[in-house]
């Protein structure tokens, strides 16, 4: 790894050389500007302003504009003889705990690397200093023109530094969160803890940019002439209006994708005490029931219609019941009409015969009569 700044770790009355290493890169795919109508690269020239001429990389140094215009330079040689202690010295200031330092104030990270051979013991010292006292050390160091704040941590068996924003360059975060009021209840928080503790920890090895990956393949199929893969739907989004529901619900689909079992029957059961259940009204019998004829039988069957009825009510636990029971007492209406039926029938035979018999008799008096 090419080393970016040579310096020395200034550590009390110790005197460290160190290499200054990028500790991390960018895997980022990279676009060019083009002309769309005929592909053409769009470049960005860098042109005198003075001789309105394109000036190469060798030519260019740096220069200060005053409040009137005026362009004062600024050689690489004015800047080693900066009035600074940290111009090439990493300078700790101070000791700390990790949990002292903010996450936000976090920068870019490098790697500190020994100077040579006269640099190991030193090196090792801070090194083991460092781990045995589980603190982090406070630097101030100059970089590409500006001081800046960092902090060292042991890495394995590497010394790293974290480049630090300055306290005042961090905002606070007012008007972020919501100003709604807003009450969490315990159960609420242990369906949270519980949905934590399912997803678990993950070995961040594993993790990849999955977006770059994507980008690469589309590249790929555009320069062989074939037709970009086609994106996967995204699942249909909802608003959660329950969310003890949605926090259930994530907990049983972490299990599920661990292969776990999704929930426990004492928990079933507790949830199934806690759901509220209420029951609908039996339907009534759209058929009605069929009038009786006057008389003593019709005093019967109706008395035999009302007995009906008080069984069938008692047997309604459930709906099976309820439903044979409809079934035999519609069955029974059925044979009783019948019956009626044919004792009218059979009435009405009778009554013919009878005045049938009559007539014959009064025809026959008639005749012996005359």
């Amino acid at each position: 790894m090419r080393s970016i700044w040579n310096g020395a770790i200034s550590f009390g009355l110790v005197s460290i050389p160190i290499k200054l290493v990028n500790a991390t890169e960018s895997h980022s795919i990279s676009f060019r500007q083009i002309h769309t109508e005929d592909g053409g690269r769009i470049r960005y020239r860098k042109v005198c302003e003075l001789e309105e001429k394109e000036v190469s990389s060798a030519e260019i140094g740096k220069g200060y504009e005053d409040a009137d215009g005026t362009i004062i330079p600024i050689t690489d040689e004015d800047l080693s003889h900066l009035p600074l202690p940290t111009a090439k010295t990493i300078e700790i200031v101070a000791f700390v705990p990790t949990d002292r330092i903010d996450p936000l104030q976090m920068d870019a990270a490098y790697y500190l690397a020994a100077g040579g051979a006269p640099a190991a013991k030193p090196y090792t010292l801070l090194r083991e200093a460092l781990k045995r006292s589980n603190k982090v050390a406070i630097a101030k160091f100059a970089l590409r023109g500006k001081e800046r704040l960092g902090m060292l941590r042991v890495v394995e068996d590497a010394i790293a530094m974290h480049g630090l924003l300055w306290p005042d360059e961090v905002r606070a975060p007012e008007g972020v969160a919501p100003d709604t009021k807003v009450t969490v209840n315990d159960k609420e928080l242990d369906l949270a803890d519980a949905l934590m503790d399912t997803l678990g920890e993950i070995d961040l090895t594993e993790l990849h940019d999955e977006y770059r990956e994507a980008l690469e393949e589309v590249v790929a199929a555009k320069a062989a002439g074939e037709a970009p893969p086609e994106a996967p739907e995204a699942a249909p989004g909802g608003k959660v209006l329950d969310l003890m529901a949605a926090l259930e619900k994530s907990v049983r689909a972490a299990k599920e994708s661990r292969g776990e079992e999704p929930a426990e029957a004492g928990e079933e059961a507790e949830d199934a005490e806690d759901a509220e259940v209420t029951h609908l009204p039996a339907r009534k019998s759209a058929r009605a029931t069929p009038k009786q004829p006057s008389g003593r039988k019709s005093t019967s069957t109706a008395k035999k219609t009302a007995a009906r009825k008080t069984t069938a009510a008692a047997k309604k636990s459930t709906a099976k019941s309820t439903q044979g029971t409809k079934k035999t007492a519609t069955k029974s209406t059925a044979k009783s009409a019948e019956k009626r039926t044919t004792a009218k029938t059979a009435a009405k035979t009778t009554a013919k015969k009878t005045a049938t018999k009559t007539a014959a008799k009064k025809t026959a008096a008639r005749k012996r009569s005359a």
